[in-house]
């Protein structure tokens, strides 16, 4: 009898759908992210079942570096994805039809080097004459390109920035002295410590709050699904609560996706050195995308403000306000969203 009413209520609430108001047929999406522990709100927005709570179904698609995740997005092989700050602006500044609509994570990015060679790179002017390893359009590279440049170096001309497909690949090169220092993320600048490199200096230390993944789809994606995409958001805004107050499961669930020792991974999450937040950020991209500028990084004329969508960061905000009241989380991340984001500035070293 117990199993005849259990299914009773089964049934009912697929029909009727959740409190996050599921529908009986879930809405498809394909989402690209990288290899790192700063895409946790993906992560756990699956696996605790938010993005199907939110009537979605939700597909992870995992790359290697954000080149080719935005190349899929823009082919239509992809309906959105996280892929750096720096990537999708340079795209962007080639005539690529992306909107950015969401945060993912802020810092996480890291100079490493052999011991022997990590004093010489904590000052921004011992750069001239090196040889850099870097992945090709990660943020980290702009920021520290963007270091160099206020520093008074000419990146292209008084060292060698040298391009990878990925931050292993950069690790890989370092350990070798193929290069004297490269630019990685979490949580490979993390395995490369316990491989006996050392971090020479965060991309907090250089731009502190600088923002790196960000939500990307195309324009004509958003506007077509804006209602599955705010879905989408109000599950990111979930899992972003989760990872605030469930710490070790959040860390159980991100390494179902990124397999490295679980210690090694709350240190890479809750350290200090990752910042995690669906706020799209948009003063801080505009202030990146001067940066890119003045850096010689791309030259456009566009006015990135148009690009940047935050309708659907509030409107998901609005959703869970009004399903949840009491919960003062909403109310704090709203607050934050109107007090706009603080500048950035270029820390001189």
């Amino acid at each position: 009898m117990k199993r005849i009413l259990s299914l009773i209520v089964t049934i009912t609430l697929l029909a009727l759908g959740t409190p996050g108001g599921q529908a009986a047929e879930l809405r498809k999406l394909k989402v690209g992210h990288l290899p790192t522990s700063g895409h946790l709100l993906y992560f756990v927005a699956k696996e605790k079942g938010f993005f199907q709570q939110e009537g979605l179904d939700v597909e992870l698609f995992r790359f290697t570096n954000s080149g080719e995740g935005l190349t899929a997005i823009r082919s239509g092989k992809l309906d959105a994805g996280s892929f750096g700050t720096s990537a999708p602006l340079a795209f962007i500044a080639k005539g690529a039809d992306f909107t950015l609509f969401g945060g993912q994570m802020g810092e996480g990015h890291a100079l490493i080097a052999k011991p022997e060679k990590a004093a010489r790179f904590k000052d921004l002017k011992n750069y001239r004459g090196a040889t850099i390893g870097a992945v090709r359009l990660a943020t980290g590279d702009v920021v520290f390109r963007a270091a160099l440049h206020e520093a008074g170096l000419d990146w292209r001309k008084d060292l060698t920035i040298k391009e990878f497909d990925s931050p292993a690949a950069v690790q890989e090169a370092v350990k070798k002295g193929a290069v004297d220092a490269g630019l990685t993320w979490i949580p490979y600048y993390t395995m490369a410590e316990r491989q006996g490199l050392v971090v020479v200096k965060y991309s907090g230390d250089v731009i502190k709050s600088h923002t790196c993944c960000r939500q990307v789809a195309l324009t004509s994606t958003l506007k077509e699904r804006q209602a599955d995409f705010e879905k989408f958001m109000v599950a990111l805004l979930r899992a972003y609560k989760f990872y605030q107050t469930n710490k070790n499961e959040t860390v159980d669930i991100v390494a179902k996706y990124v397999q490295i020792d679980k210690a090694d991974l709350y240190k890479d999450i809750y350290g200090g050195h990752l910042l995690v937040s669906p706020d799209p950020h948009k003063k801080s991209i505009v202030q990146f995308w001067d940066f890119m500028k003045k850096a010689d990084y791309i030259t456009s004329n566009e006015p990135i403000e148009q690009r940047v969508n935050t309708r659907i960061y509030t409107a998901a905000l609005a959703n869970l306000n009004k399903r949840e009241p009491k919960e003062k989380l909403w109310k704090e991340l709203d607050k934050d969203f109107r007090a706009v984001d603080p500048d950035l500035h270029i820390k001189k070293h």
